[in-house]
């Protein structure tokens, strides 16, 4: 059981890949004294570097160092780091990137809404559609993140790629990522169907070096992509599987009409292939709505198994405000 004496605790997360260079400026910008808080810790995920990351941030003051011994992507080090930030008795976690391109100054600015009550998560907004150093497909790709999220999730997200960001410590309790490209898009998305209050923190983010999230731009697209369409069938899976089975029974049905056409023309010859493609899309729209069923009730049984996790960790942790709620 951890302890607990009352005291706020805040704790800065910092995922980190190769990032030796860039890290000593990131932790000492790190303010260590915030109003409201009464303990500021740093916390940085190693997700198996090969260069002195690790020993870096020991020598720079990162108070707790969790290191990966081989690479495993950007949303494990986030889930890896919000679980050691909670068993380290963290109230408020904030995230932020290594390479200094969020401004570790607005961490006090960030957290505010949290500690005046008025918010669960709070996100940095950088404003996709104007910076300057984002290229025109990034920017718009950012957009479609973020509309996609703020159709699934019904929260007002204004920039859901962002990396800035801050959570209760029921919030992160409740964050169970499972895309294994990023985290910024589902960790929203599954706050918002939890009905978690979610704010924005207007910022201006710097440019930095190229990101090591992918390795192109085309990498960069597909991976986003399937990213977005993975999570918009994850959480809204009768929808997706409606459109497709409807559009499968309406060119059927109008294949099967252009048959019948020709049938009661009595011309049929040349056109038993409209009558096959038919019959197939027919049978394959009316398959496509019952998997959507069998979806939605694998949807429900997830919302169920998520807040049987919820309770889980929170015994887990063993707080005592945790073991009540």
């Amino acid at each position: 059981m951890l302890p607990f004496d009352g005291r706020m605790k805040l704790i800065v997360q910092i995922p980190c890949l190769n990032e030796e260079e860039t890290l000593p400026e990131t932790l000492a910008s790190i303010p260590r004294t915030i109003p409201g808080v009464d303990v500021v810790e740093v916390l940085v995920i190693d997700d198996g570097s090969s260069d002195r990351t690790s020993e870096v941030a020991r020598q720079h003051g990162a108070d707790h160092i969790v290191r990966f011994t081989r690479r495993k992507g950007l949303a494990a080090g986030f889930m890896a780091g919000l679980d050691a930030a909670l068993r380290l008795g963290a109230d408020v976690i904030v995230n932020t990137d290594a390479d200094n391109q969020y401004p570790a100054a607005e961490i006090p600015r960030l957290v505010a809404p949290i500690l005046a009550g008025q918010a669960d998560m709070v996100v940095g907004d950088r404003g996709v559609g104007e910076v300057g150093h984002f290229s025109w497909t990034k920017r718009r790709l950012q957009w479609l993140g973020t509309w996609v999220v703020r159709k699934v999730s019904g929260a007002p997200v204004v920039d859901a790629t962002s990396g800035f960001r801050a959570l209760t410590r029921d919030c992160a309790l409740r964050i169970n990522i499972v895309s294994e490209f990023t985290y910024t898009l589902e960790s929203i998305i599954q706050a918002g169907k939890k009905k978690l209050a979610i704010a924005h923190l207007p910022i201006e983010a710097r440019e930095t070096r190229p990101s090591r999230l992918f390795s192109s731009t085309w990498d960069y697209v597909k991976r986003s992509a399937a990213t977005i369409l993975r999570i918009y069938a994850m959480y809204e899976p009768l929808k997706v599987f409606l459109i497709l089975g409807l559009t499968l029974l309406a060119a059927g049905g109008g294949l099967g009409l252009r048959y019948a056409w020709f049938w009661w023309q009595g011309d049929v010859r040349g056109h038993l292939q409209s009558a096959l493609a038919s019959a197939v899309l027919l049978i394959f729209g009316v398959m496509t709505l019952q998997w959507g069923i069998l979806a939605d009730v694998v949807a429900a049984n997830r919302k169920l198994l998520e807040d049987l996790l919820y309770r889980v960790r929170k015994m887990e942790l063993g707080r005592p405000e945790d073991r009540r709620g």
